[in-house]
């Protein structure tokens, strides 16, 4: 069988991560010695991106410490997993010293960046780009020192994408024919694929990313190109739950979905899915599984067009921590709907993801929310663009910018006829979103803003109205507020 796998930040985050992804890789080698075609899409090491970004804005901003701290660190933390994995092995040296050399380049790109004083969206997916070359090499070391034949292979020379930077759109076609030229023939000589996730290149050889989360996306990608039997993204939860079982104990596996339901989970935030991976599988009608890294006996999540008639159907419930929410406005009736579309246009361009914004016109104001590492760089450029805003003659005073508190998300997700206890449709139940407001009421939760998706869904998206709804919450609040939401929507139940 020709199975794609993906492995996620978490699945790669350290030394002993490493070699236990080795050892699901090489398993199916080991069992019988005819072994499955596989290739691996591999992420960056957990927060390995993160630092990379956070070092380009530091540098734009002439914080020259903080960018060199970020290459010393990466350094140390990449070297340290190449040290403990191949010790005794030929390839540490030439792993260690591509690992530098790799760093030393990112240090010059920081350079530069420096001295231009700014960081445009082309140079921060250049920058972005490094964690997963660095995984690729290292981990396909791990597989040639367990004496499986395995290449690292850079996507900016097999996904060919357009120019939009940080969230690029691939070229299948192109993308076709490079997969099937330069990675299918190592595929036919026993030969291991590591490729790079999240990236990828224009026909120029620009280097582009996928957006955040977009090595599964590359996985789908890669899969559909080489027209595999399925494709598995392996990240460290068993599959995708009705909650997060770091909270929830008692959260429930999904065995099984659509890929309609899958997508729609996708969109509203689950984190083990990246909302545009579901593209590639359904054009070629690929199944995709979830499985967990750290239990990989677990079954885990399976995704096809037609789930079978006897599968159990749950709602899921989907938290986001680690937000901020930011509110641009005026005290008064200066601030205008234009503002509000230059702000979010500003941001863009920023590369600062806003995962969700109400606009107040009582308040006169933006209600903005974003990943708490990016708050920063948001106040920057908010405050870089409205503090000279003002017409000239205009009476009206400046905007008015600030951070208001950390705030989380939970969205409540329905599936197709859900009745409470995962068996078919019951419309007295009420819908699924007036239950979650309901819950929320009685457990106190203070909502501070909400979105819901209004009329019929397009082509390809997920379910709209009254089967999703997403709240902003404070942060305190969201642990206690899903443990509630789990219990109070019957997920519990054994009936």
């Amino acid at each position: 069988m020709r199975v794609v796998h993906k492995f996620g930040g978490t699945s790669v985050g350290d030394a002993d991560c490493m070699a236990h992804v080795a050892d699901i890789v090489l398993a199916p080698r080991m069992a019988d010695g005819a072994p499955d075609q596989a290739v691996v899409v591999v992420s960056a090491m957990s927060g390995v991106t993160d630092r990379l970004i956070a070092g380009a804005r530091a540098a734009a901003e002439g914080r020259d410490t903080d960018y060199r701290r970020v290459k010393a660190d990466l350094l140390a933390r990449h070297l340290e997993v190449v040290e403990a994995l191949l010790t005794r092995s030929p390839e540490r040296l030439s792993v260690g010293g591509l690992v530098e050399d790799r760093l030393h380049d990112l240090e010059r790109f920081y350079r530069s960046i420096a001295l231009l004083g700014e960081v445009t969206a082309r140079g921060l997916d250049a920058v972005a780009s490094f964690g997963e070359l660095l995984s690729a090499h290292i981990l396909a070391a791990v597989l040639r020192e367990r004496g499986a034949r395995a290449q690292a292979l850079s996507a900016t020379g097999l996904i060919v994408t357009d120019d939009a930077f940080g969230a690029a759109t691939p070229r299948m076609n192109l993308t076709r024919e490079r997969l099937q030229g330069e990675v299918a023939p190592l595929w036919e000589r026993g030969v291991i694929p590591v490729i790079t996730g999240f990236i990828g290149a224009t026909e120029q050889g620009v280097t582009t990313t996928l957006g955040r989360g977009g090595s599964d996306y590359a996985a789908a990608i890669v899969g559909a190109g080489l027209d595999a039997d399925e494709v598995w993204i392996w990240s460290d939860v068993n599959g995708i739950l009705t909650a997060d079982p770091n909270l929830v104990s008692a959260a429930r596996t999904l065995d099984e979905l659509s890929y309609a339901e899958a997508a729609s989970l996708a969109y509203y935030g689950a984190e083990v899915l990246h909302p545009k991976t579901m593209r590639p599988v359904v054009q070629s009608g690929i199944p995709l599984r979830i499985l967990n890294t750290f239990c990989p006996e677990h079954p885990g999540t399976r995704i096809v067009e037609c789930p079978g008639e006897g599968r159990v159907l749950w709602p899921a419930i989907i938290s986001t921590n680690g937000l901020s929410l930011i509110a641009v406005g005026s005290d008064d009736d200066f601030w205008t709907l234009p503002m509000a579309a230059l702000a979010l246009q500003q941001l863009a361009r920023a590369g600062v993801d806003v995962l969700m914004f109400s606009q107040s016109f009582s308040e006169h104001s933006l209600n903005l929310i974003v990943r708490e590492q990016d708050r920063g760089h948001c106040l920057r450029t908010l405050r870089r663009e409205f503090e000279v805003v003002v017409p000239a003659g205009q009476s009206a005073g400046p905007c008015v910018l600030g951070s208001t508190e950390r705030v989380a998300t939970v969205s409540v997700v329905g599936v197709s006829a859900w009745d409470g206890n995962g068996r078919g449709p019951a419309p007295a139940r009420g819908s699924l979103a007036s239950l979650a407001f309901g819950a929320l009421g009685r457990c106190g939760t203070r909502v501070i803003a909400v979105a819901q998706a209004a009329g019929r869904p397009a082509a390809g998206r997920p379910a709209a109205t009254e089967q999703a709804v997403s709240f902003c919450i404070p942060e305190e609040q969201m642990a206690d507020t899903v443990r509630f939401l789990h219990r109070e929507l019957g997920l519990e139940d054994e009936r």
